[in-house]
This record gives structure tokens, sequence and C-alpha cells, in this order.
């Protein structure tokens, strides 16, 4: 006589997942593959992500693989490599896409908020001080800065409000009666016919005055027609409503002569 094999045949009745083990002749235990739990007749994949988050990080997402196995993604808004996951601060980088002139503050994730800095005006992503400095700050307009220091003309440095229409930088630099107004001694007087004292004006106010009054003392005739805001009859209105916290700023394409 020859001892029954239980095992033989169908995997011993063992669960496919399982390892069917000879014990005494015609008899067998059925144990459960690695990765598998179960009685050895009915083996399930063990989901390492159903108990403590499959040892991710709280702030991480455990994905299964395969039996008992997971892998560690770290949430949106956090970074490490699953097991650790740390906040990611949106104003850690580049002040968090805020204005160098504001304050970022992180609300929630991948949330924050910007906001200009005392002294400062705008939306937190564009923060503008006074028009003076702005002018600096501005390629179109630096030039109109550099002939206001060489002055030491500092009326728009005040509180204001001021409207400024401004020639721009490559018009102050082409106009060969530049040097001669400087030349002149009348150089200031010029600049200052740009200024407009007392009134921060935009482009929709502009559009419904004819004359104002320059710091200079005469008039600027403004006329508008064709979607065009025009100046005495020759500078255009290029670029508009920059504003500051004392003013606004207008760049045009000719210089004003009073």
């Amino acid at each position: 006589c020859s001892a029954l094999d239980a095992c033989e045949t169908s995997n011993g009745g063992c669960s496919a997942k399982a390892e069917c083990r000879r014990t005494t002749p015609g008899n067998r235990a059925c144990v459960c593959s690695a990765g598998y739990t179960g009685d050895g007749i009915v083996c399930i994949e063990i989901n390492p992500c159903l108990e403590n988050n499959g040892g991710c990080d709280r702030n991480a997402e455990c994905t299964q693989t395969g039996p008992n196995q997971a892998v560690c993604n770290c949430l949106k808004g956090y970074s490490g490599d699953g097991k650790r996951c740390t906040y990611i601060s949106l104003c850690s980088q580049n002040n968090g896409g805020c204005s160098e002139f504001a304050i970022c503050n992180d609300t929630e994730l991948t949330e924050r908020t910007c906001t200009c800095k005392p002294n400062y005006v705008g939306d937190g992503f564009m923060c503008r001080g006074n028009i003076f400095q702005e002018l600096l700050r501005n390629s179109n307009t630096s030039k109109f800065y550099f002939h206001l220091e060489a002055l030491s003309i500092r009326d728009i440095a005040g509180p204001g409000p001021f409207t400024l229409f401004v020639p721009r930088t490559d018009i102050l630099n082409s106009d060969p009666r530049v040097k001669d107004w400087i030349a002149k001694g009348v150089m200031a007087q010029v600049l200052r016919y740009h200024m407009v004292g007392c009134a921060n004006l935009l482009y929709n106010d502009l559009t419904t005055i004819t004359n104002i009054t320059s710091l200079h003392g005469d008039l600027i005739h403004i006329s508008y027609s064709q979607n065009s805001l025009i100046l005495n009859d020759k500078a255009e209105v290029i670029l508009s409503d920059a504003v500051g916290t004392n003013g606004v700023i207008h760049v045009i394409n000719q210089i004003l002569v009073p």
C-alpha cells in the first residue's frame, strides 16, 4: 500500500493563492501564500493601506500595488517620500508670486493671499508706491525721473494727488530741443508743464475734460476722438492709469511745450 497524496490533484482543494502541504497520509493543510490572508481554502489579497494608512504619512495617499504591497505619495501641497511629508509654503518661493512690495500669507493648502505693504497700492500682484518712485521702475518713464532728479524737482513726491503726463523715454532721448531747454535753464518749466496738481485723473476722467491747469501754470488742452486721447492737438496718451499712492501716470508720445 502507498500513502495517498492529498495535494496531488487540484492543489488539494486549496486556494490557487495557497500552498498545499501534506501532513499525514491522505491529509493536507492549506496555507495562504505571502501577501494573502485566509483559511487556505479562500485566500484574499492583503491591502496594507487599510491599516495605519499603509505606513504612509497622514498627509500622503496610500495606493495598493500588489498583495501586501503599496506606494506612498504625498498629497498636493506637501513634499517628501510619502513616508514623511512636509507642508510646502507657497510664500517660501518667489514670494508666492506676489509683488516684491507685497506680503504673502499662506491661508490653506495651495492657497495664499497677497497684500500690498504699507505705502503701496494695488492688488497684491502689482503694487505701486508714490508716482515719483514709480517713474524710476518703468523704462518708459525713467528718463523723466532722471530729469526731475537732475533739477531737484520733488513736487510729485508729496502727498498729492497728482496727474502726470510723461513723454516716453525714447522721445526724451531723441528730441534735440531737450539739450537747448537745459542750456537755457527752462527745462524745469517744461517738466512742470507735464504735471497737474490736486487731481487724480484716470483715462476715463480725461475723456470728459477739455482743459486742465499744469503745475507750470499754463493750460493743457485735451481732446478725445476715435478712441484716442490727445493733448494740445499733438501728444497722444499711449499708456494710461498707472496708479500710485499719490496720483496716476499716463505715458505720452510727444513732449508738451508750454
